[in-house]
């Protein structure tokens, strides 16, 4: 059974940092194109960052651009998302997702196979 589950949320003051983690289990992700979306109550699950298998590069939304990195360990079989500067507007649920196949838009949530069940940041002004 694949599964992918996120760690790592919690309540932090505006400018902390929080680190997320997901470890994904059932299967190697290595080869996979993996991906942080977020979504806060009454709007819709929003691209944040991806990274592809090589771990090399990694892509993020124009909000978190400069403040959140995206990484991976592939003998881990893990993702992980740092952030930092945080924002009362970072408040939402976080979601974990991967996919394997290529030529899609892995800023679209539709593009995505495998989603976990999500860790709640919550930024206090």
């Amino acid at each position: 059974q694949v599964q992918l589950v996120e760690s790592g949320g919690g309540l932090v003051q505006a400018g902390g940092s929080l680190r997320l983690s997901c470890a994904a289990s059932g299967r190697s992700f290595s080869r996979a194109v993996m991906g942080w979306f977020r979504q806060a109550p009454g709007r819709e699950r929003e691209f944040v960052a991806g990274i592809g298998w090589t771990g090399a590069n990694g892509y993020y939304a124009d909000s978190v651009k400069g403040r959140f990195t995206i990484s991976r360990d592939n003998a881990k079989n893990a993702v992980y998302l740092l952030m930092n500067s945080l924002r009362p507007e970072d408040t939402a649920l976080y979601y974990c997702a991967a996919v394997e196949a290529s030529g899609r838009n892995y800023r679209l949530k539709d593009s995505y196979d495998y989603w976990g069940q999500g860790t709640q940041v919550t930024v206090s002004s």
